[in-house]
């Protein structure tokens, strides 16, 4: 799963739809109905951590800090469930011309972005693979296309199968979705999946009812050598309430030899 969490914050300035204290219960059973193996969370504050690791289970953890200097901040985490899968390799990077200075910022963008990755090893085959999750830049379309080129480069550097979870902030035809899937390094879950759970819907209602062929800015990406079982957007209101001004996407893969 990806899952773009939306801030949390409170208060009058914000409309109820909007307020943490009104979308947590709803986060909380959505994600404890999913119970995903991976998510990549993004806009992830620390005050939300011990509701999601509430939720998942106590045998869920996760890798990757805020997006500021000293870890503050938002944050990109990827939260696994560790009696699937073991944590081999990981880390943080920000996405600039100095990707190990932690709140460093370029190529366009104002506010840190960050990639957060690892390399997992699944209990039951043994397969090793890499998780890369992100949130790009949502003003600088340069930031984006470079941020994607640093993804791509890792993906190709790793040498593993891979998949990449954001949002991306950038539709299929954006110089960024571009340049993720150049050379055929990156593939979209969607057009690699054998089932597709429902309408491709917008990822980006903004708490309105979603729609086929809206704004998609959040991606699940494979590299070839994934299968793709079945890839959807979620939709769902738990209580009548909307978890997120994003829709969550999710994907059942299959790596290893007989991915294919």
């Amino acid at each position: 799963m990806t899952f773009n969490i939306r801030r949390a914050a409170d208060g009058m300035l914000h409309r109820r739809a909007d307020r943490w204290s009104w979308r947590a219960p709803a986060v909380q059973q959505l994600l404890a109905s999913e119970r995903p193996t991976l998510i990549g969370l993004q806009e992830a504050l620390p005050r939300v951590m011990p509701l999601v690791r509430e939720a998942l289970g106590a045998d869920h953890r996760a890798i990757g800090a805020g997006r500021a200097a000293g870890g503050r901040g938002e944050g990109t985490p990827i939260v696994y469930d560790s009696t699937r899968l073991v944590l081999h390799d990981g880390g943080q990077r920000a996405l600039s011309d100095r990707p190990e200075r932690a709140g460093s910022i370029g190529w366009g963008n104002l506010i840190p972005r960050i990639l957060v990755w690892a390399e997992f090893v699944e209990r039951g085959t043994g397969t090793r693979f890499l998780a890369i999750n992100t949130h790009l830049d949502h003003l600088s379309a340069s930031s984006r296309r470079r941020s994607a080129l640093s993804i791509r480069r890792l993906v190709i550097e790793r040498a593993l199968p891979a998949v990449v979870l954001g949002d991306l902030n950038a539709g299929a035809d954006s110089p960024a979705l571009r340049e993720l899937q150049a050379g055929r390094a990156l593939l979209d879950s969607w057009d690699a999946a054998e089932r597709r759970a429902g309408p491709r819907w917008g990822t980006y209602p903004g708490y309105r009812r979603p729609r086929a062929g809206g704004r998609q800015l959040d991606w699940i990406m494979t590299t070839p050598d994934v299968r793709v079982r079945t890839v959807g957007a979620n939709a769902r209101t738990p209580g009548g309430r909307r978890p997120s001004d994003h829709l969550p996407v999710q994907a059942v893969l299959r790596f290893g030899e007989d991915a294919r």
